[in-house]
């Protein structure tokens, strides 16, 4: 007998009910065990239960689990800012806490517009942003979002912002080499603040690596100095949404170390508290706050900003990512996970393309290597090779690829803490997952 749920999601897709988790492993109340191969949605980088962190979260909460920001300064707030902000670029050394990553870009984004006004830049306003992409749920965040399947329905409520196209130079058939298509699509940036007009647009949004709406694209290293330069010629703000690349999960702490950038103002979440509390935070350059809290204050707040017990959590995981060295595991094992995941383009031919950094990686499903012309949509491959996984044991994450619309991509992220052993557990079961899939679907598959 079913009982009825009062508590609903996104859909009515059933789940079994979880017990506890431990390092990479969840368990159901059945005692079944999942792999956590996503990391939850690329959240639990330090595992699942970690002694130390939960010992740190017992001792906050014996001393006190909220305290309102307008009534106190807490010591983990404190703490967990100035542990922030010595692993940021240099200048970014300002840190504004909220519970989660949408949050955290609504927080950038009225800080950019803030910071202009205080500089007597009134007319700029617009912040560009790229399709694909996702930036967040809320109505601010859905606006610089290009996913059409989660922005269309809301269009009439919210102020939809200039897009330009995602680095997706794997699709592209010209004769440029990677630096020329990674300046090719940086110059649209440019191309878009000349037809918006130079003096409405902010500023510009980007994930350095994508996530869920591209599924861990990179483009080439061209792209990422060329965007910093067309920033600065126009005097337009640069905010990187590190909501998911942060906290390790690429190799370094944070993604715009890999090409060397200091954005203006970077979000950051998920991996930051690793699923331990909600936490995310907004590091902005010092100069922006101290003009901003000269002109009257930051018109902006969450009530649990700086929550104690969130952030004694969030430096706790930080000690983690430091003591274990998991920006370290993250690039060796990214390197092993990515070489094994292309490995299988020798056997499955319906795998287009594999890419990301470190353990934010992801594969893409082609009917056509060649023309990289996606799967039917109708065959929902980007789920059932989900449920296929899922039913095996293994958690990987899913979304259409090509705007929301079509295509298929799947993103395997495992906590930073992952070992080669596990790595072979993962690739086991996956491997196992697509045979079944391409045996429904009636997918080609070399011996």
């Amino acid at each position: 007998m079913t009982v009825m749920s009062h508590l609903f999601y996104q859909s009515r897709q059933p789940r079994p009910t979880l017990d506890y988790g431990k390092g990479i492993y969840l368990y159901d109340t059945d005692g079944k065990r999942y792999i956590d191969g996503s990391s939850g949605a690329m959240v639990s980088n330090i595992g699942h239960s970690n002694p130390r962190v939960l010992d740190a979260m017992k001792a906050q909460m014996d001393k006190a689990t909220f305290g309102y920001r307008l009534h106190f300064q807490t010591e983990p707030s404190e703490r967990l800012a100035a542990k922030t902000a010595a692993l940021m670029p240099k200048g970014l050394d300002r840190v504004f806490f909220v519970s989660g990553g949408s949050e955290a870009v609504e927080s950038a984004i009225k800080m950019a517009r803030q910071y202009a006004l205080t500089q007597g830049q009134d007319s700029r306003w617009k912040v560009i942003s790229r399709h694909p992409s996702y930036h967040g749920s809320t109505l601010g965040a859905l606006a610089l979002t290009g996913y059409d399947p989660l922005t269309k329905p809301f269009a009439p409520m919210m102020r939809e912002m200039p897009k330009i196209a995602a680095p997706t130079c794997y699709l592209d058939t010209d004769n440029l080499d990677d630096d020329q298509r990674g300046l090719k699509y940086a110059e649209m940036l440019r191309e878009e603040i000349i037809a918006q007009g130079p003096e409405s647009v902010l500023a510009f949004i980007m994930e350095p690596v994508g996530g869920a709406s591209t599924g861990a694209l990179v483009a080439p290293d061209s792209y990422y100095a060329r965007i910093r330069e067309i920033c600065d010629e126009f005097g337009i703000l640069l905010i990187y949404d590190e909501v998911m690349t942060g906290a390790g999960r690429t190799g370094k702490f944070i993604a715009a170390e890999h090409w060397g950038i200091t954005p203006d103002i970077i979000a950051l979440s998920k991996g930051f508290a690793a699923g331990y509390a909600p936490l995310g935070a907004m590091v902005a350059r010092g100069d922006m706050v101290e003009a901003v809290l000269d002109a009257g204050g930051f018109l902006h707040g969450y009530t649990y900003a700086g929550n104690p017990l969130a952030c004694a959590a969030g430096c706790a995981v930080l000690d983690e990512i430091a003591s274990q060295d998991l920006v370290g595991n993250s690039a060796a094992m990214g390197d092993l996970l990515k070489a094994r995941l292309t490995g299988l383009m020798d056997r499955f031919p319906f795998i287009g393309d594999v890419r990301g950094l470190g353990l934010l990686l992801a594969f893409e499903l082609v009917s056509d290597r060649k023309t990289m012309a996606p799967l039917p949509k109708e065959l929902n491959a980007y789920n059932r090779l989900v449920d296929l996984a899922y039913e095996r044991g293994l958690i990987i994450y899913s979304r259409r690829t090509r705007g929301g619309l079509e295509g298929d991509h799947f993103l395997v992220a495992p906590p930073l803490i992952v070992t080669e052993a596990q790595i072979d557990e993962i690739m086991a079961t996956l491997t196992d997952s697509l045979e079944a899939m391409a045996r429904e679907m009636n997918l080609p598959v070399n011996p």
